[in-house]
């Protein structure tokens, strides 16, 4: 079956409930299976973003499920930055053997460049491991200097590059620092399967999740999308939600120009620092900036912006729900209703 065109209501039902977002979710495991992945980052204003975008579907939930799923049933992997179903294992492995980008020849060049300094970072791990990158001492042959990403020290640069070629994985975790051992010693056997039939189903399962795509100004529902009615549920999505990481099909589907503004000068800001779209139904009908203040315990909205034409609804209730999720006390200024 082929992909069919659809107007931009059928495309805006369609994406929600491909995206679970309807409140039709049942747990992190299946939501995660069906979104196909939970990308990390460092930022957490309210919550960390793989938090965020999961309670932006299930509501309050426990959070501590996520790290079971990864570090003791291991239903769950971390690559690359982005949590993934373990049964994808086959496909990542063949995108972490991939040779068809420059990137893959820089990162190559870097290891044989640096052999003995990883077979080193492996023989520790093989010995010692897991370990976190500062439980391994530095190798003789790497001179410290600073650098904006990984620090003075080579260690992290060697590991993740190790990591994004299938030698090292993240194991677990000590606070928010990432425990490494053999990806050998972690992982399961796993089935080969080529780089070229591995795009081939990433670019599936991409699809199914999101329901519709833009494609040269058409939008394009998957062939096995659902088109019913999304409900009137009322949540707000993390900047890395997959319903508006595409910032060109956001604004396709919901004439919504979003973009982040935490880089941006804060004389310069149309909105605020890390402001969060808030849906209804199918329709983001604005925005919304949450802070959540862990020293005090509170979770406090700094302002709301509501989209043209849009008649404000009351957002107690999916803050109150966000509240409890982070275990924090609700304070709400009058202008939110």
């Amino acid at each position: 079956m082929k992909p069919r065109e659809v107007s931009v209501e059928e495309a805006q039902r369609i994406a929600v409930r491909a995206q679970l977002l309807d409140g039709s979710a049942i747990d992190v495991l299946s939501t995660v299976q069906r979104l196909g992945f939970l990308q990390l980052d460092p930022i957490s204003t309210v919550a960390p973003p793989q938090h965020l975008v999961l309670w932006s579907r299930l509501g309050h939930h426990d959070s501590g499920e996520l790290d079971r799923l990864l570090w003791e049933e291991r239903k769950l992997v971390e690559w690359n930055a982005f949590l993934w179903p373990a049964e994808d294992l086959p496909l990542l492995r063949a995108r972490m053997h991939r040779k068809d980008r420059p990137l893959d020849r820089r990162l190559d060049e870097y290891l044989r460049e640096h052999a003995s300094f990883r077979r080193y970072v492996l023989r520790e791990l093989d010995r010692r491991g897991p370990l976190l990158s500062r439980e391994i001492e530095d190798h003789a042959s790497m001179r410290r200097e600073d650098h904006r990403w990984w620090g003075s020290r080579k260690m992290g640069l060697m590991l993740q590059i190790l990591n994004a070629r299938g030698q090292v994985a993240v194991v677990g975790r000590r606070g928010k620092q990432r425990v490494w051992d053999l990806a050998e010693r972690w992982d399961p056997e796993t089935e080969k399967v080529s780089w070229r039939e591995a795009q081939r189903v990433f670019a599936e399962k991409q699809f199914r999740s999101l329901g519709v795509r833009l494609e040269r100004g058409r939008l394009l529902a998957h062939p096995e999308a659902e088109d019913t009615p999304a409900g009137k549920r009322v949540t707000f999505l993390s900047p890395f939600d997959r319903l508006v990481h595409d910032r060109n099909r956001a604004e396709a589907l919901w004439d919504f120009y979003y973009r982040l503004e935490m880089y941006v000068p804060k004389a310069k800001r149309e909105y605020g620092y890390y402001v969060l779209p808030i849906l209804r139904g199918d329709r983001v009908i604005g925005r919304i900036e949450p802070l959540h203040d862990r020293k005090t315990g509170e979770l406090r909205v700094l302002g709301t912006w509501w989209e043209q034409g849009v008649r404000p609804v009351s957002l107690q209730a999916p803050l109150r729900n966000l509240a409890r999720f982070l275990g924090a006390r609700l304070t709400v200024p009058g202008t939110v209703k």
